[in-house]
This record gives structure tokens, sequence and C-alpha cells, in this order.
């Protein structure tokens, strides 16, 4: 029996056409079935439905609200569920959905392209047959699929503007791929579901990233507490330094958690861990109650901070939720 697989689209590259201001979004999702052959339509049973219409540098939280809302209302009629999608931010929005439908029994896949889908060369169809593949595979949870790779959501991130290899794994094993053999799926990559699957996408929309250069000026978080940000993610140098000399980051952390700012605070290196105990700079920022960012991915600090404050405001809950790892975004 085929496969029913929901494809939902929201504009991007992949259904881009020229217009005289440059690419922007003008296919609807029957017109991107329509170009993949024959033979990949044969294997799936596919409903289409477009629900946004956008360049995905304008997808925001109101945006990931409604396309949790679409995956949650059909994950009971579907075996599987496909999102194309714009490529510069969708790391953000596979990291977030992972957060606001824990528990998913299904596969969710987002995907996109570098070149449109109408482009001799797309690489638009090797990803959506990537795609449709994983969302088929009955392998539950959130992923993204790129240049015959499948990346858990939690974990992608986009390194390249027009390679088409766009995304990488970070500090994670790719949850599968596709080879010679078919789709290789790799299941000690899926971290098992949690409990039954609840739409959770409340979100705060004051989190604010700030990426720490030399001398950066603290009163920068006397700014963030008079516009009312509730939350902060600093990536901050090597395993997680911050200055406090002549320039005191660390009081100033004190202060805003003082206040009621949660502070979390992760490497700007791409791979591997922050580790605030090999330092006497991290430890300091330990001492004034950052939460460390371990291996997070910046896309997934600033999602599940997002989603966090949008649960809860109580500060023990907020550590309790970071303690944790929810859906593979941090290694423990």
């Amino acid at each position: 029996m085929k496969k029913r697989i929901l494809m939902l689209t929201t504009g991007g590259t992949i259904a881009s056409l020229p217009t005289e201001e440059g690419l922007a979004p003008g296919l609807g999702g029957a017109a991107l079935t329509g170009l993949l052959p024959s033979g990949v339509l044969e294997h799936y049973q596919i409903e289409v439905r477009d629900i946004l219409h956008l360049d995905s540098s304008n997808i925001q939280p109101e945006e990931w609200q409604t396309i949790a809302q679409h995956i949650f209302e059909n994950r009971t009629e579907y075996d599987g569920i496909v999102i194309t999608h714009g490529t510069d931010t969708m790391a953000y929005t596979a990291s977030v959905l992972s957060f606001m439908l824990l528990g998913i029994a299904i596969p969710v896949v987002l995907t996109g392209a570098q070149l449109p889908m109408t482009h001799p060369l797309t690489d638009g169809l090797e990803n959506l047959r990537t795609a449709l593949a994983m969302a088929a595979s009955g392998t539950a949870g959130v992923f993204l699929a790129f240049n015959r790779r499948i990346i858990l959501g939690c974990r992608a991130v986009k390194t390249r503007t027009t390679g088409f290899g766009a995304f990488e794994s970070v500090n994670w094993p790719l949850a599968a791929e596709v080879d010679g053999r078919g789709l290789r799926l790799r299941p000690e990559a899926v971290p098992p579901a949690a409990a039954e699957c609840r739409l959770r996408d409340t979100l705060c929309g004051k989190v604010f990233l700030i990426k720490l250069t030399p001398g950066l000026d603290p009163e920068i978080f006397d700014m963030l507490l008079q516009m009312h940000y509730r939350g902060i993610v600093i990536e901050a140098f090597g395993a997680g330094g911050l200055h406090f000399v002549r320039r005191d980051l660390t009081a100033k952390l004190h202060a805003a958690a003082r206040a009621g700012m949660t502070v979390v605070v992760s490497s700007q290196c791409l791979y591997e861990a922050s580790d605030f105990s090999l330092y006497q700079a991290g430890q300091k920022a330990l001492a004034q109650g950052v939460i460390p960012g371990r291996d997070m991915t910046t896309e997934a600090a600033v999602t599940k901070l997002m989603w966090v404050l949008g649960q809860t405001e109580d500060p023990a809950e907020i550590q309790r939720y970071f303690s944790h790892s929810l859906a593979g975004e941090v290694s423990l």
C-alpha cells in the first residue's frame, strides 16, 4: 500500500520564479509535485496544501506556529509530512518544530533547494525525492533533508550559501543518507520519541542573540533589560570564555539574572561543546547563574530558549528544561 504523504508548502527558493526584483516564491505545491518524475509519484499518495508563500527570511515565530498547527492537526491522517521551505531559516524552523511537536509519532521532513525547481540544474528534485523517502520511512521525529542526507532537525546548521551541500549535522551523526543501497537509516542517531505528542506552540519573542566580541560593552545588558527582553543567548569565546577585566560581563550577567532574565551561553565554535569548568572566566559565568549551552547549535539554543520561556517563567523549571535533552538537541 502506498504511504500517504502530506506536503505543506511555504515558499522559498525551491518554489521561486524570476521577477524584476529577483527570485520570489511563485510556484504552488501542485506545480512542484507536477515537476516530479512519474516514477516518484507512483510510490506515494501525495496530498499538497499551500499554507504560506514566503521567502524564508520572512518566516518568523508566527509562521512557525502556523506550520506546527498544520502538522499537529494532520499527524494522524498521514504516514509522514514534508514541508518545503526556504533554506535561509530552515534550520531555525526545524529546531523549533522539534520542541513544539515533542513526541510526534510520524516523520516530519523539511526540505528546499539552492536552485528553483524550474531550473534545469535544480537540486530541488533530488531533495524532494529524499524528503519523500524519509517521510515514508516510519521514523518518528523532525528532520531536514538535503543533498541526499537526513539531519536531525535540532542539529542542522546552514553552512553554505550556494553549494548543494548547504547543511551540516553539527555534533551529531546523520539520521540517514541515500546511496546505492537506497535510504539507509541510522536508528542510533534518532532519539526515542517523547510521550504522546501535544501541541505546545507558545513562544517568547523577547529572546536576543549576542556574538561576543573583544571589548563588548556590558551596558548592552542594561539596554536589553529596559527593552523587556526575557532571554539572551551569548556565543562566547572558545569553550565559554567571557571577559571580566575592565569590562566586567559577569557582573552584568548576575544583575540580569537577578532581574529575571535567562542567559544561555554557548560557544562561537561550530563543533564540540562549551565547557565552563575549564577556565576562570567560565567558572565565574556559571557562578552568576548562566545556563551552559554545551554542544547545542545556535539555532537550537535560540529556539529552545524561546520555547521554554513560552512554557514557564519559573527559574527552576527553566533550568530543568535545559538540563535535559528534549529532542536530541544537546549531548549531556
